[in-house]
Parts: structure tokens; sequence; C-alpha cells
């Protein structure tokens, strides 16, 4: 099979780094998906980008479409014919449609019914007849979180077109996007390469944007990146904290990588670490330099796009930036210091949280006193000064002028500022603690003080924002409330807080005054929360369902209860509990329910004399399991009725022809139903 290598290359200005590796993704698979439904039989696809392109790079493109033959089927035989054999206006019309007659459809046996199908066979057309219009369509798909419109305003792209190369072989293919036509042209690096380079066949392309320092592959450009940093590591006798999302940044920000180093003035280490770290990270995308201690030191790598006569210069010049922001970052950081963290909470009543709901000032207020209650609701008094403490001082650095100039480092410089002011370690901690867990899978708080002021934050966050009607949609969640949810669950799981959400809610509305309609609101959208993350878990659904009806707006409990229902999903006794329980259920759905008490004389079986004997001790023991929350408990209860019950139903037929009999067997089983009621509805397990 003659086949010949296919290039397309898109030319553009500057495209933002964190739009580049899922446009990759997308290019792969819709490249993939073209050439498959096209019958184009090739080799290895690739994909690969710098910042002002983006390449697809495929092996072995067969000249020519394989030949295919196309099925469809049309209405059953039964339809298709009389009773004298002769085609109907369904088969008529389905023939008519395909291009073909009656006669020329076959009949195929399909899940047991015959149905008429249309074949057809088609050869293959020649590859490079059909690659344009693949081509165009492949770079149309793409889209990204923000797009330009430039010279044609039906054209959109990440940044603007300025090229395009396709060849197939040594053949141009004709393509348009926007004002641009295809050629055999590229360009090379911005400052060190050609801008006109022509490309006569595919195999000359990677040497020539190689020739003109463009390393097209990301891979190889981390490579070269990491040639680079190890050989400053080992200059300076250091190690580049290399962070992975910042690396990725710099990968795809750069068509030839150069690793630098550069220094700034020790006295800058008396900044914390992390505004340090933000302020080399964030603003100038350099990696921070550590000794092996781990201790941070007065040098930065970076990463220049260009190969200067002089990287001295290049240094100097980083150099030179670096420091000015660091000038800043001190500045910001002494002058902060010069004021109380009293001075800086009083600030915050000219902060508005929103609108309806005031200031952060009081916002602080209403965490003061949640935190109060949910701490002496867990039995941790011990550390109610510590906790109005810190609470009432935990949004001070909200108004400090270092988290006015970078937003990430709050909490963080809470911390710090707490320390320098002489605060008690665990309040100085709580300050930073509070805001954990930032996502799902991050690390929750190490201390109590922490975690209560950020479940206290999260819980007057949901209510208040229920109560101004801004709750979540199904496309919206401007106040990010489903992530407080998740969050609120997680230290309560982590740290095995026994909370009771129902009250923390009605405390948190009381400062609202929330009616009662919200309340509910709040707890059904807490509920849901609590299921989403328990199946994220690999709970079973209806286990969950259970859960939550047993102990409802407790998260501990749910989940440890939802575990022990989990494990014994699996044993054969609970699996015969489940059916007798939808038995009970269904056969007193049926029933008049004008039934009595149980009367014991009337019993004509030792079996449902068994059942009655132990079921209300059994039903005493599960409702003193339920209340000291003893799962374990509660199950070794149920495995003691699942036989009783099982061989009540074995011996028994409750609808007895007797009335008298009857009856006494359904109020048995009304009392079945009242001991599997206390628990949860049974049925959700069938």
């Amino acid at each position: 099979m003659d086949t010949k290598d296919l290039i397309l290359e898109i030319g553009t200005e500057e495209i933002p780094a964190r739009f580049i590796q899922k446009a990759l993704e997308d290019l792969y698979l819709y490249t993939k998906q073209e050439f498959e439904r096209a019958y184009i039989e090739h080799e290895e696809i690739k994909v690969q980008s710098t910042p002002r392109r983006f390449l697809i790079y495929i092996k072995d493109v067969a000249i020519i479409q394989k030949d295919r033959e196309e099925r469809v089927k049309g209405p059953a035989k039964s339809k298709s014919f009389d009773v004298n054999g002769n085609a109907t206006k369904a088969a008529e019309g389905f023939a008519k449609s395909q291009g073909l007659h009656v006669c020329d459809l076959k009949v195929e046996l399909i899940n047991n019914t015959e149905y008429l199908m249309a074949v057809t066979s088609q050869s293959g057309l020649e590859t490079k007849e059909i690659l344009p219009e693949i081509l165009e369509r492949i770079i149309k798909s793409l889209s990204f979180p923000k797009s330009m419109y430039w010279e044609n305003n039906n054209v959109r792209f990440a940044r603007p077109v300025r090229w395009l190369l396709a060849l197939f072989g040594s053949d141009i293919i004709n393509i348009r996007f926007g004002n641009v036509l295809s050629n055999r042209i590229t360009r090379g690096h911005r400052f060190m390469g050609s801008s006109k380079i022509e490309i006569f066949t595919t195999d000359e392309y990677f040497d020539e944007l190689k020739r003109n320092f463009v390393i097209i592959d990301p891979e190889e450009r981390k490579r070269k990146i990491f040639t680079g940093i190890k050989s400053i590591e080992k200059e300076l006798d250091v190690k580049v904290d290399i962070e992975e999302n910042l690396l990725k940044e710099v990968i795809h920000l750069n068509e030839y990588p150069i690793a630098f180093y550069g220094s700034f003035n020790k006295t800058f280490l008396e900044i914390p670490e992390e505004v340090l770290i933000l302020t080399m990270a964030k603003n100038q995308r350099y990696f921070p330099v550590r000794d092996f201690d781990g201790n941070l030191l007065p040098y930065f790598v970076g990463v220049s796009n260009n190969l200067a006569v002089n990287m001295d210069v290049v240094k100097e010049g980083n150099e030179r930036v670096l420091s000015a922001r660091l000038y800043d970052a001190a500045f910001f950081w002494n002058e902060d210091r010069k004021r109380t963290l009293e001075e800086m909470t009083n600030d915050l009543k000219n902060i508005i949280y929103q609108e309806q709901l005031g200031s952060l000032y009081e916002k602080v207020q209403r965490i003061r006193k949640l935190s109060s209650v949910l701490t002496e609701k867990l039995g941790k008094n011990k550390i109610l000064p510590m906790i109005d403490r810190a609470a009432s001082i935990s949004k001070a650095d909200i108004s400090s002028s270092m988290v006015y100039e970078f937003p990430e480092v709050q909490g963080i410089m809470g911390r710090e500022y707490a320390k320098k002011a002489g605060e008690d370690k665990r309040v100085s901690l709580a300050m930073y603690e509070q805001y954990l867990p930032r996502f799902s899978g991050d690390e929750i708080p190490t201390d109590d003080i922490g975690a209560i002021i950020g479940l206290a934050e999260r819980i007057d966050t949901i209510t208040s924002i229920f109560k101004i009607g801004q709750e979540p949609t199904s496309t919206q969640d401007p106040y990010a409330l489903r992530r407080a949810a998740r969050c609120i669950n997680e230290i309560i799981w982590g740290l095995f807080y026994d909370i009771d959400l129902r009250y923390l809610v009605e405390t948190s509305a009381a400062l609202f005054v929330l009616e009662s309609k919200r309340i509910e609101q709040v707890l059904s959208f807490l509920n849901t929360r609590i299921e989403v993350q328990l199946l994220e878990r690999n709970f079973d659904r209806n286990v969950v369902l259970l859960a939550l009806q047993t102990v409802p707006y407790r998260p501990l409990q749910i989940l440890r209860l939802a575990e022990t229902l989990q494990k014994v999903c699996k044993e054969d006794w609970f699996a015969d509990l489940i059916i007798a329980a939808v038995r009970v259920k269904n056969l007193l759905t049926k029933a008049t329910r004008e039934f009595n008490e149980v009367d014991p004389q009337k019993f004509l079986n030792d079996s449902e004399k068994k059942l009655n004997d132990e079921l209300e001790y059994l039903t005493t023991i599960a409702k003193d399991a339920i209340k000291a929350s003893d799962w374990e408990k509660l199950s070794l209860t149920l495995a003691k009725l699942a036989p009783l019950i099982s061989r009540f139903f074995e011996d028994v037929l409750v609808m007895d022809k007797n009335l008298e009999i009857r009856n006494n067997r359904l109020a048995l089983l009304a009392k079945c139903e009242l001991f599997f009621m206390q628990i949860g509805d049974f049925s959700l397990l069938k």
C-alpha cells in the first residue's frame, strides 16, 4: 500500500500556556476520529505544539481511502411484503431512499427478526482529494476557554492564525482558515530563526525547525529544561524546587528553552517564604532554590525563550525585575506589621462581604458565635478562649496591603502576622488552617481551632447565601457552596467530629432570622453533598440513602453506618433479611390494617412464637444501638433477626383463611415493620 506522511501546522500569535494542553488532547481526538470516519489508514498520529504553533503529524497515510461496504437497516420483512409477496410502500420507499431497487435489497436476521438491508459498495477516493475538508474541519473543531475574532468575524481561535503549512508528502493540501491560505511556508523562532522557511517534503520539516531554534515536541523541551536545571544545581550545589504546574506552564511558554539562574538580596528572606515563592513563581515564572535541608536560598532559576549572545544580560535584567517586586513585597510586609490585628479586624467594617449581608466584620462576629457553639457541642470547652480569640481575628489579614496585592496568601499572612504579634502558636496556626481543605483531596486541619473556625465559616456562608436566594443551580455556583459543603464533610470525616448539621444550621439561621423553609433547603443541599461524596467513595447508592434516613444530617455517623451496611451487604443473612423486609412491607401495604395487638395465644407455629418472643427484645437493642451510634451492635442485632423472620416466612402462610389467625400474623409483621422503620426503608436495598 502506497503511503505518504502528512503535516498540518497551524501558526499563530503566542497562545496562553494554560490553553495548550487541553487543545493538544482535543486535537489528537478530533484527528483520530476524522481519519477513522474517512476510512483512511495510517500509522502513528502525533500532535505537538509551541506557543506559536500546533502540529499534526501522521505517519504513513494511505494515498487512497479503503474500499468499504455500507449497510443500512430498513423495515422488517413482515412489513415489507404483502401476502402475495409484493413489495409494500415501506419497502419501495426504503429502496428508493438508498438509490436501489427492491430486488437489490437483502434480508438479514437481527435479534430473531428479519429486516431488509441495503448493502452498497464504495471504492476509495484519493486521500488528497478529501484531506482539505478533513483538515479544515479539525481546525474549526478546536475550542478554547477564550477565543478571539480578527479580520473575519466568522473565524475564532485562541489567537490570530498567521500561517498554515499543509503537506501530504511533497504536495500542498489547499485549505483555508479565515483569510489564511495554506502553503509550504513555516516560520522559525521569533528572535533566532528565519521568518520564512520553505518546506518541500514532510521529511525536511523537523530538521528545518531545529535549525531555526524551534523545538516542536513539548517533551523534548521538558528534557532540555531539566538538563539545564541539573547543570545549575551542580554548579551551585543546591536543589531547585520544581513545582509541576509551573513546569507545565514554562514548557508551553517557550519554543527554545534556556535555563538560567539569578540571585536576589538575602535580606528579602525575612519576608514569609510563601510570599517570596509566589512572587517568583506567579509573577516571573521562576523556580525557587533551596539548600539540601530545605531552606530557601537567595537564588532563582528562570527559563528564557532566547539564547542570548551574553546570558549575563538576561540574568541581570531578570534580577532587576524580581528585586523591584520583592521591594514591594517587603514594603507591604513592613507596613502591615505596624498595625495590630485588632486594627486590621476593625478595618473589615469597611469591606463589604455581600451587599445584602453586610460587612466582613459582621461575618466575623457570626463566625465567633458559631465557633463557640460548635466548640461546646464537641465537648472542647478547654480551648474555648483560644477559639474565640482566633475567630475574632480570623479575617484580619484580608485588610492587609499584602493580601490586597497577593490574594493567594490570605490565611498564610494571617498566620505570619499572628506569629509576629506574639499570639499563641495554635491561634496563629488556625489563621491558616481555617481555609483547609481548599479543594478536593487537599490536606485537612491538624488542629481543632482552625477546623472549628473553618466549619463555622462555611456553615455561615451556606446559610447566608441561601437566605438571599443565591443558592447553587445546575449550571452556576458563584459562591462555591458545593465546595464549602464538601470541605465541611472532609473535616468532619477526617477529624471524627460527631456533628448534627441540623442543630448547626438552625443556630446559624437564628443569626439571620431565616425562615424554616429555607432551613430545610439548606439541609437538603447538605444531605445531597454527603450523598455525592459517599458515592465518589464507591459506596452503593441505596446503602447511602438508607444511612441518610437512619441518622440524617450527621455526616460522621452516616459514613460509619454506610461502612457497616456496605460490609454486611455481602453476607447471605443480610440478603435474606432484605427479602423478608420487602415482603413485610408488601403484605402490610395490601392489608386493611384492621388487626389488633399480637395475641400469643393465637400462634399455631413455633416460628411465629419464636419471632414474637425475640422481636421486642431485639427492637430495644436496635433502638439503643442507634441512639449510641453503635453500628456494629446494630449489625449483630440484624443478624439475629434475619434467620427468625426468614424461618417465619418459610413455615407460615400469613394470609391464612382464618381471619383471626391472619390478622394476628399481620399484627406480628407490623411489629417487624416498626423494627425496620426505626432504621429506614430496607426496600431500598432490594
